[in-house]
């Protein structure tokens, strides 16, 4: 924490509310609501296992606690990224972090595992606006100070993202020891209440939104509802099916196809739709990083639960034990961050990153039940480079590829293809731990992992476009 708080106050001191310095007032509400969903996500590493226990559940049942926190983010980022580049950000801000207090309440209170689940879906399209939001006021600002990449602050959001995400399993794991799983969700009540006073007393209460800009009196003409149905029902359906992969369930993935071509020719066809898919077909580099995204998301992320689960389970280490035993991997991605947090350059971001991902999941193939702690400590720590990395670098690539006047959408966009690629972690671990997370079931999810990380570095070293960002400012 003490990056981070270095970085806000350094911040702090360049900018102010005048004409030429950021609003140094935006960065806490900024910052604090943009870590919601990376806290949620990673402090439930550690406790799957243990409400698996609590309600006789096996890992592929508790993989739907993973799986419907992204299905609701992965739909909920890019709707409400435009309505936030249509409406402005402070009151979508404002309503999604209050439902993420209610999906905490909801939590502590769950008698069933389902109901738990519910929570978790309330609380991914609770978290899914306060990323838009940052990026549409960072975008404001950057217009009102002239700044053309702000990369100081695109850094001060990726560390404060960065730094709950790695910590989330060391806290988790501390909360369950000091009381239980309940904690891992209650906690989101306070920290809802945070992001309410800060945002009612420090964001804007007008903002010139681009879309009303562009098509003066008719905003609502660009929420494109039967867009949103069709991509959710789609990406419900493929889920359904990679939860439970039976040949007998060939019928979800049938349904997913037909769903998505519906998508595809509704979105091609509307003059406003909820994805421009006519933008993205012209705009190579920035699909390129959505690929990205989706592929560092997947190896990211089953790692987090499946080395996580296997800890407990393969490993034999209770939560908290195997929460401080990720530590290292918090400081390896902190540190990498803060050090190279100020560069907009991406290209070598990326191949580092993506080179130190084959090198973890290659790793994990010489884990087992008796493997020493000092080895599972220099993996973890191995993982931390590309956390620290490629979410920082794919941040920044959005950043200069993406319209300016649908920043909120990108944005959003950006996040949906990391939920994807979450989703298809979730999916994966299901899969290779259908009879629980023991040995085996890691070491034929880190082939997987193995191929992922292959395809990542070679569309990285493919992408000409990543020379030119950051080259000039």
């Amino acid at each position: 924490m003490t990056a981070l708080t270095a970085r806000i106050r350094a911040l702090g001191r360049t900018g102010s509310h005048e004409p030429g310095g950021f609003n140094r007032k935006l960065l806490a509400p900024m910052m604090l609501g943009s870590v919601l969903n990376p806290i949620n996500s990673s402090m439930l590493a550690v406790a799957l296992i243990p409400i698996g226990q609590a309600f006789g559940a096996p890992p592929s049942q508790t993989a739907w606690l993973v799986s419907g926190l992204y299905l609701a983010t992965a739909v909920g980022q890019p709707v409400i990224g435009r309505l936030v580049d249509t409406y402005g950000p402070r009151l979508l801000y404002l309503v999604g972090t209050s439902l993420v207090g209610i999906a905490g309440l909801l939590g502590v209170l769950a008698p069933n595992l389902w109901i738990l689940v519910v929570s978790r879906v309330l609380l991914g399209f609770g978290t899914s606006a306060a990323y838009p939001a940052s990026m549409f006021l960072l975008r404001s600002e950057s217009d009102r100070t002239g700044m053309k990449s702000p990369a100081k602050i695109l850094a001060a959001l990726s560390i404060s993202n960065q730094v709950v995400a790695v910590i989330g399993p060391t806290l988790g794991g501390l909360l369950i020891g000091a009381g239980g799983w309940h904690l891992i969700f209650g906690i989101n009540i306070p920290l809802s209440a945070a992001c309410l006073v800060l945002g009612v007393r420090r964001l804007p209460r007008r903002a010139a939104t681009r879309a009303a800009q562009q098509d003066t009196g008719r905003p609502a003409e660009s929420v494109d509802v039967p867009g949103m149905a069709l991509f959710a029902a789609m990406l419900t359906a493929f889920m359904l099916f990679l939860m439970d992969l039976e040949l007998s369930h060939w019928y979800l993935a049938v349904l997913g196809a037909v769903l998505g071509a519906g998508f595809a020719a509704r979105e091609l066809r509307t003059p406003r739709p909820f994805i421009d898919l006519r933008v993205l077909s012209g705009n190579a580099p920035l699909l390129a990083t959505y690929v990205r995204q989706l592929l560092t998301a997947v190896t990211s992320y089953a790692f987090l639960y499946g080395f996580t689960q296997w800890l407990e389970d393969g490993r034999a280490l209770n939560a908290s034990t195997a929460g401080l035993l990720l530590l290292p991997m918090s400081v390896a991605a902190i540190t990498v961050t803060a050090f190279t947090g100020r560069r907009a350059e991406v290209r070598h971001k990326l191949l580092i990153g993506g080179i130190a991902q084959i090198v973890a999941c290659a790793a994990l193939l010489l884990v087992g039940a008796g493997s020493p702690l000092w080895l599972l400590i220099v993996i973890g720590a191995v993982v931390g480079i590309p956390q620290g990395l490629n979410g920082l670098a794919n941040q920044n690539a959005l950043y200069a590829q993406a319209d300016p006047a649908r920043m909120g959408s990108s944005a959003g966009l950006l996040r949906t293809f990391m939920y994807v690629g979450a989703l298809l972690a979730s999916a994966a671990n299901a899969l290779f731990f259908k009879g629980g997370a023991d040995t085996a079931g890691l070491h034929d999810l880190s082939l997987f992992l193995l191929v992922i990380a292959c395809l990542f570095l070679a569309v990285s070293v493919a992408d000409r476009s990543l020379r030119r960002i950051g080259t000039t400012a």
